[in-house]
């Protein structure tokens, strides 16, 4: 069993994988995993969900990889009864391995496999444990961020590090950007943890408790624009809800997406919320320091437009405000 500085060591038999897993970020650890020559034994995802405008039931990204690949799939309603775990015992997995599931595992199916159980993370734990890494490195102005293989326990990402790899944020990087490429280097960062594991280089290190950030979740409100905050605060929003839950304000009553905008300082001293001049190359707010110019914005029952696009149409005209 993993744990303290305990550690797998010169196995030579393949170890028998089930993957937990359920968004798009999972599927390049999925891949990578059906790949090499451990036997993905069984995928957990979540169940199939409503989506789209027809709210047609949808299944998840890891699920239709899995069954292209033939593997079976798991979609509990709960994870939190015995009744799962005896579900998973016939399998005999050596090994769990998580990637963006959604749920905390129990005890019942930590203890279940003889090696544990190891999440890929998108942040450098300790810093932002949760449910939303990827957007909070953004909305802090961290320029840094990465992957951390992490041995599990009954703490939300609490347990120790195995593997870290960090890789730098692109200063108008947006939340759906970032996330496709720490996806890809989770993958990477994981194979490279199973090779280690295997051969027992690789030791646990615990986190330190006194840099612990969190993640929580993002709710769609939270994509609501202050227009008295700083310009380059909201500008990280545009970036950090792109491509969901989007930043947004309204314009006469109805909902204006913001997809893409950067900062800059200005001397103007219009209210916040103020449209300023509108030309050729950009569209500019007012804020509570400096202008936001917006790139790209979406009006309620329209597609995403330029904001060159968006001014031609006449929709919004200097000195209107915005948030209204």
């Amino acid at each position: 069993m993993l744990g303290g500085s305990c550690y797998i060591g010169f196995v030579t038999a393949p170890l028998r994988i089930v993957f937990f897993g359920t968004p798009e970020f999972a599927v390049p650890s999925l891949r990578a995993l059906l790949a090499g020559i451990d036997p993905v034994v069984a995928v957990v995802c979540q169940p199939d969900k409503p989506a789209g405008r027809g709210q047609q039931l949808t299944a998840p990204p890891v699920k239709l990889v899995a069954l292209e690949a033939g593997v079976p799939v798991l979609q509990p309603e709960k994870l939190r009864t015995p009744d799962f775990a005896e579900i998973l015992r016939p399998l005999a997995p050596d090994l769990i391995v998580v990637a963006a599931y959604g749920k905390i595992l129990p005890k019942t199916l930590l203890d279940l496999p003889r090696h544990g159980c190891i999440n890929v993370h998108a942040s450098l734990l300790p810093k932002y444990r949760g449910a939303a890494p990827i957007q909070w490195a953004i909305l802090r102005g961290e320029t840094e961020t990465g992957i951390t293989i992490m041995q599990m326990n009954e703490r939300m990402d609490a347990g120790d590090i195995l593997l870290q790899r960090a890789t730098s944020i692109g200063a108008d990087e947006t939340y759906g950007e970032l996330q496709g490429r720490l996806a890809d280097l989770g993958a990477v960062v994981l194979i490279e943890a199973l090779t280690q594991l295997r051969t027992g280089t690789l030791r646990p290190q615990a986190q330190r408790e006194t840099e612990v950030t969190l993640a929580p979740m993002i709710k769609k409100d939270d994509g609501r624009i202050d227009w008295r905050q700083p310009a380059v605060h909201i500008a990280r929003m545009v970036r950090a809800f792109n491509p969901r839950p989007s930043a947004f304000t309204h314009l006469d009553g109805k909902l204006l997406k913001i997809h893409r905008a950067h900062a800059v300082a200005s001397m103007h001293a219009r209210p916040p919320a103020t449209v300023g001049p509108l030309d050729e190359r950009r569209m500019s707010v007012a804020t509570g320091d400096g202008l936001l110019v917006v790139d790209e914005l979406q009006l309620e029952g329209r597609k995403r437009l330029s904001a060159v696009e968006f001014a031609r149409g006449g929709t919004i005209k200097v000195g209107t405000v915005l948030g209204q």
